[in-house]
């Protein structure tokens, strides 16, 4: 095992030569080891476990080296868009699945069905996410771990309001009341947030209703009207103080509402359990999002991240190598845990050792996991920067400085300029 002080200098060596490395793929050594960049977005704590995981693989693979690069979400894209721009890229590396499509239309990405069977092998990969790295049968990635969408929870504040969370979820209108419940009997917390910020939500609902969010020629599944609706739907809640205020909730970011001790309830990607308990020294616990069709909750797995390899890689059978390794290994699962989203590989999945928090997180996948349907398709160039879009123009129609008429419309051409619809 390496000494805490070992791994606090790999962690700073891999900050520094994020910093000082060439864009590029990965060479070789003079004693013909093969070097490979290995890049991927994360903080310190996640950097000690990579190197852990590193350093196991390079025992088993003696002729490989890996350079590991990490730097925060947004940091890390900004760096992958600029070393794409200058011809290169690392030989490995995490892949959001927002931009896989993206990158895999600018040929940035190595067909990895090349390399299936030889040195990667992906036959213990979940059947949910059998095709999540596929774009027109191309396979560009494999599946590092995968999460749902959930409602967050302090079970304390809903009993203590007489309001009962079913276990299998509410519709939105019992939802809507329940909050108001809880936040009528607190009187000191809200039932719930300000969920107009989330373009996730708004997927959810349209696919309980039968849509998506894309279409199958890459454009935006939804129109101005039922976007104005969806952000309509809000204000009762705004003005009978059932959701925190948006200013409230501006004010205490980054922490969430529910970290931050101002909302009993939100929705988010189940593995942010995790950062939300390291927020509140409340008991949370988590719960289906409410449905507009008890027999379709619209949710599925989507892959927290995966692994992907440069197109024009020197070593593509290696750097298929170590996917391999971090996807398959049962070392590897115990060393991450839960920590990237439970795995998606069966035998990991089975063979991690999970924290309460990450055992929580698997408990309530299990639960509805006969109910989760099968994950929409890579979404469309460009979708990636919606998002952003999509949280500042919901930000302004909590704060009453956009009609949700006018956040719609200036959503929807935002949409068509950026995916080319």
């Amino acid at each position: 095992m390496v000494g805490t002080r070992g791994r606090g200098r790999r962690v700073a060596a891999a900050a520094a030569v994020l910093a000082l490395v060439a864009a590029g793929c990965g060479g070789g050594a003079d004693d013909g080891t093969v070097e490979l960049r290995y890049a991927w977005w994360g903080n310190a704590d996640r950097a000690e476990l990579t190197q852990q995981a590193i350093d196991l693989f390079e025992e088993q693979h003696p002729n490989i080296s890996v350079t590991p690069t990490f730097q925060e979400w947004d940091a890390y894209w900004q760096r992958l868009n600029t070393d794409a721009a200058g011809g290169g890229l690392p030989d490995v590396m995490h892949m959001d699945y927002m931009y896989l499509r993206e990158y895999a239309d600018r040929g940035l990405l190595l067909d990895l069905n090349e390399q299936v069977g030889e040195n990667l092998d992906v036959s213990g990969t979940l059947d949910a996410f059998a095709d999540v790295g596929t774009v027109d049968g191309a396979r560009y990635a494999v599946p590092i771990g995968g999460n749902t969408f959930t409602m967050v929870y302090i079970p304390e504040e809903f009993e203590a309001a007489g309001v009962e969370v079913p276990e299998d979820g509410w519709t939105w209108d019992d939802y809507d009341a329940a909050i108001e419940q809880v936040s009528e009997s607190s009187g000191e917390i809200y039932g719930g947030h300000d969920y107009g910020t989330l373009i996730w939500v708004l997927e959810l609902q349209l696919r309980q209703e039968g849509g998506e969010l894309f279409t199958e020629d890459g454009g935006l599944g939804v129109d101005a009207a039922r976007l104005a609706e969806f952000w309509s739907h809000m204000q009762p809640l705004r003005d009978s103080g059932a959701i925190v205020p948006t200013s409230e909730a501006v004010e205490v970011q980054p922490l969430a509402t529910i970290g931050a001790g101002l909302s009993a309830s939100e929705f988010n990607w189940d593995n942010q359990l995790a950062r939300f308990t390291g927020e509140t020294d409340r008991e949370l616990a988590l719960a289906p999002v409410p449905t507009s069709d008890p027999d379709n909750l619209g949710q599925y797995l989507k892959p927290s991240m995966m692994y992907a390899a440069f197109s024009r890689t020197e070593h593509p059978a290696e750097a298929a190598m170590l996917i391999d390794f971090m996807t398959n290994s049962p070392e590897v699962a115990q060393i991450f845990g839960g920590s990237r989203g439970i795995p998606a590989n069966t035998a990991q999945r089975e063979g991690a050792e999970y924290n309460e928090v990450d055992q929580a997180i698997l408990d309530y996948e299990d639960a509805i996991f006969d109910q989760l349907t099968v994950p929409p398709p890579a979404p469309p160039a460009g979708a990636g920067s919606l998002e952003g879009e999509f949280i500042r123009l919901g930000e302004t129609v909590g704060l009453g400085e956009a009609t949700p008429e006018e956040a719609a419309q200036e959503f929807i051409a935002y949409a068509e300029q950026t995916l080319g619809s």
